[in-house]
C-alpha cells in the first residue's frame, strides 16, 4: 500500500515560517545550516522525520500533526 500523501511539508513549513514572521537568516541559524537549504527544505514534499522534530520544536509547531491528520483521512477511505 504505497500511497502518496496531499501534503507538501515544504510549503507547510514555508507558510508557518511566513505567519510567525521568521527570517531566513534565523530559522537558518536555529537550524545550523546555510540559508540555500531552509529554501531547499521548502521545495521538499517530504522530509526526514529528525529534521522535522527539529522544526517543530523550533517554530513550536507540530508538523506531524498534518501527517495524523492525513493517515486518519486514509483510513476512513
Amino acid at each position: 500500500m504505497s500511497k502518496k500523501t496531499n501534503i507538501h511539508i515544504g510549503h507547510l513549513i514555508e507558510k508557518e515560517v511566513r505567519q510567525q514572521g521568521r527570517s531566513i537568516p534565523w530559522i537558518a541559524e536555529h537550524l545550523n545550516c546555510e540559508r540555500t537549504n531552509v529554501y531547499s527544505i521548502f521545495h521538499r514534499e517530504s522530509i526526514d522525520t529528525a529534521l522535522l522534530l527539529q522544526i517543530s520544536v523550533i517554530l513550536h509547531h507540530n508538523f506531524f500533526s498534518y501527517y495524523s491528520s492525513e493517515y486518519n483521512f486514509m483510513l476512513s477511505k
